[in-house]
C-alpha cells in the first residue's frame, strides 16, 4: 500500500440554519471540533468552513442570517486558530453571487452546470 504523506484539506460544516434535518455541527461546537481536527487529526489540514443555509432564503428580507452567521464563525475560527488563511464555503447556484458579495471564497454551483435534481 501506497502511504501519502500529504493532509487533505477539509471544511467544517456548520449547521447555521439550526435544520434538524441537516447535518452540521452547532456553531458553539465549532472551536472544540477544530480543535481536535487541529491537535488529533494529522492527516486533515482544516481548510475552512462551510454551510448550508435554509433553502429559499427571500432576499429582499435583507442579509442570510446564515451567511451573517457563517462570517461570525469563521472570525471566531480564525481568531482561536491564529489564522488568517481559512476559507468561507456559502453560496449555491441560487444565491453564490450575493454569498460572493458577502466573502465567500468557495461556492457550489453544480445545479448551474448540471440542471436541478430529479
Amino acid at each position: 500500500a501506497v502511504v501519502s504523506t500529504q493532509s487533505t484539506g477539509v471544511f467544517v460544516q456548520v449547521n447555521t440554519s439550526r435544520e434538524p434535518q441537516k447535518s452540521g455541527c452547532m456553531p458553539e461546537e465549532l472551536l472544540p471540533l477544530a480543535d481536535v481536527i487541529t491537535k488529533e487529526c494529522e492527516g486533515l489540514q482544516l481548510a475552512g468552513v462551510m454551510t448550508i443555509g435554509a433553502f429559499g432564503y427571500d432576499w429582499s428580507q435583507g442579509v442570510n442570517p446564515d451567511f451573517v452567521e457563517l462570517l461570525e464563525c469563521h472570525k471566531k475560527l480564525a481568531a482561536h486558530l491564529e489564522r488568517d488563511d481559512l476559507e468561507i464555503s456559502m453560496g449555491m447556484s441560487d444565491d453564490f453571487v450575493r454569498a460572493i458579495e458577502m466573502g465567500s471564497t468557495n461556492v457550489r454551483v453544480g445545479s448551474k452546470i448540471f440542471g436541478a435534481r430529479n
